[in-house]
């Protein structure tokens, strides 16, 4: 027996249109060995593949240097000696792996024995592209078994869909015997949603989660909760072969699901459910899509029915929604000018008006404390992987810190304004907007030398492509630790130049962070507050470095000026 999964490939689904980007200058060729390794050298030529610790060990220096430099295109030849380098049992298997996510989905097919880019794989890479209605409709088609899929033959079901069904029966018992709907938790996901390998089995699920819901609930405090809840995972999934990648597999099905927006996070983001605001969407798809598999008498007919953007047909009014929320947040705006706008205008518009409300709401002292607990705790979220908690957390400190005009995070939310996925690789994770001066802020997990390898050059190009644009910016980098190279680089770029003129780039540590937020809920319970004037001092204390001789003397004093400005601040 086996869980179903989305593949983990592409764990970042909004690298899909640029896989396939990629895909594309092989069209019409033989589907082969050969292929298959130009394929995956490819994706390494363009840094789609391989920017990970494991895949960078035992690369010779100067070729993983060359691979870091972000600033210089990568040759096809250079990219082929990194992929002989890692010396596969079966290198061909690794293009295979790649292209699979691709067809999946519909968007390419081997065809007569070629690479073929369907009608469908087209679309996705024209202007017209819509993340969230391709991904809508793809995983309202994708099932188990079927033709492309030589695992699963035993199984009959629509995996998406039976998640809605799944989810909207655990709501309606909770309402009819008067417990509060709140969707479904990560571990109940993990345990009854992977293992639903046939739609008759549904009302089943529902019939165990609920038990397993009510015991959890009586364990008094975490610890006990999560020795109950893997005791009972280990014992539930034992027959499931692959049932150890159960929590990579949870993960990345829900940030596929979410990108439907018919899905959201609750309760702190451990809880998935059903988005009610879409009730009509949602109620049109449990009546009307089975979660059934679909009979396919050969191969080909399946990759046309997956490769058809226009089936399922399916209640779409995305524009309706937006406006409704952004009308529910403010009443600035009237229904008819809204109605005049474009969906992308809008999303922009809702966008801000949340992040504007998030504003206001971490300005509470209780908020503060809890940014605080989290940012302490951030390693172990019980949903969120550490790299993506970590970049949610400080995006919060800095909506705490002082009076910004603006706090712009660039990763990937879902349509509940929740981060999906970490900011991509050629933005900065968070743009910050003051009065008297504006900042970019790059946010890392890493903390061993692959700190430098991935961040030290983007940072600073990423600062200069902003100072561009905003001139007397900052760059707040911030780690759990700081890596002496990481250290050395923005160093030289802070003392002497990058690319001919100085930078001004700030690294702080996780802890530092939470000291300024502790001082500002000292002065919060004053009735004063951080000023963006008052924080842009300590940040020019920081950079003056004229008086430090060496890299290490400089981060030595880091914590003695903010140590400074806490005493003066709380006089």
């Amino acid at each position: 027996m086996k869980l179903w999964s989305i593949s983990t490939t592409l764990r970042n689904p909004y690298r899909f249109r640029d896989f396939l980007k990629v895909l594309a200058e092989l069209e019409g060729k033989e589907w082969n060995k050969n292929t298959q390794m130009e394929f995956q050298i490819k994706l390494i030529q363009n840094r789609l593949y391989g920017l990970t610790n494991q895949f960078l060990k035992n690369l010779p220096k100067e070729l993983e240097e060359e691979f870091l430099n972000f600033n210089k295109p990568l040759s096809f030849e250079t990219a082929k000696k990194i992929f002989e380098i890692k010396n596969y049992t079966d290198p061909a298997m690794r293009g295979r792996t790649s292209f699979k996510p691709l067809e999946k989905f519909g968007a390419v097919a081997v065809i007569s024995g070629k690479v073929t880019i369907t009608k469908l794989g087209k679309w996705i890479l024209s202007e017209e592209f819509d993340i969230n209605k391709f991904f809508l409709k793809a995983l309202l088609k994708w099932q188990y078994s079927n033709p492309l899929d030589r695992d699963f033959r035993d199984f009959d079901i629509k995996p998406f869909v039976a998640t809605l069904e799944l989810i909207d029966k655990i709501n309606k018992y909770c309402n009819e015997n008067n417990q509060k709907a709140k969707g479904i938790s990560f571990w109940e996901f993990e345990i009854f949603v992977l293992s639903l390998s046939h739609y008759k089995n549904i009302d089943l699920h529902v019939t165990e989660l609920i038990p397993f819901r009510e015991e959890l609930e009586k364990q008094k405090d975490f610890r006990k909760k999560e020795k109950f809840y893997k005791e009972f995972k280990n014992e539930y999934l034992k027959d499931f072969s692959n049932k150890k990648h159960s929590r990579d597999y949870t993960d990345n099905a829900i940030r596929y699901f979410r990108l439907t927006n018919l899905l959201y996070v609750r309760g702190g983001g451990f809880y998935i459910d059903i988005d009610y605001r879409k009730k009509e969407v949602i109620e049109f798809i449990i009546n009307n899509i089975k979660s059934s598999k679909e009979e396919f008498s050969n191969k080909n007919e399946y990759i046309n029915y997956l490769s058809d953007i226009n089936i399922p047909r399916v209640m779409f009014e995305e524009k309706k929604f937006i406006i409704k929320d952004i009308l529910e947040i403010t009443n600035i705006y009237s229904l008819k000018d809204l109605e005049k706008k474009d969906v992308s205008e809008l999303k922009q518009i809702l966008q801000e008006l949340r992040l504007q409300k998030q504003k206001q709401i971490f300005q509470q002292i209780k908020q503060i404390e809890k940014t605080i607990e989290n940012l302490k705790n951030y390693r172990s979220h019980p949903t969120l992987k550490p790299s993506i908690a970590l970049e949610k957390f400080i995006t919060e400190a800095l909506l705490i810190i002082n009076d910004a005009l603006k706090i712009k995070p660039n990763y990937i939310s879902g349509d509940d304004g929740e981060i999906i996925f970490t900011a991509p690789a050629e933005t900065p994770d968070i743009e910050c907007f003051y009065r008297s001066f504006n900042s970019i802020c790059e946010v890392t997990n890493l903390t061993s030398r692959d700190q430098w390898y991935n961040e030290g050059q983007p940072v600073m190009r990423h600062l200069r492509d902003f100072e561009n644009k905003h001139p007397n910016s900052y760059a707040l980098f911030i780690a759990p630790k700081l890596h002496k190279d990481t250290i050395n680089t923005f160093w030289f770029a802070v003392k002497y130049e990058y690319e001919g003129k100085k930078q001004k780039i700030v690294p702080l540590t996780v802890s530092q962070i939470i000291e300024i937020l502790e001082v500002i809920k000292a002065l919060k319970e004053k009735g004063k507050k951080l000023t963006h004037l008052q924080f842009k001092e300590m940040l020019d204390e920081i950079v003056n470095v004229s008086n430090y001789s060496n890299s290490q003397e400089w981060v030595n004093i880091i914590p003695k000026i903010i140590e400074k400005y806490k005493e003066k601040l709380c006089s």
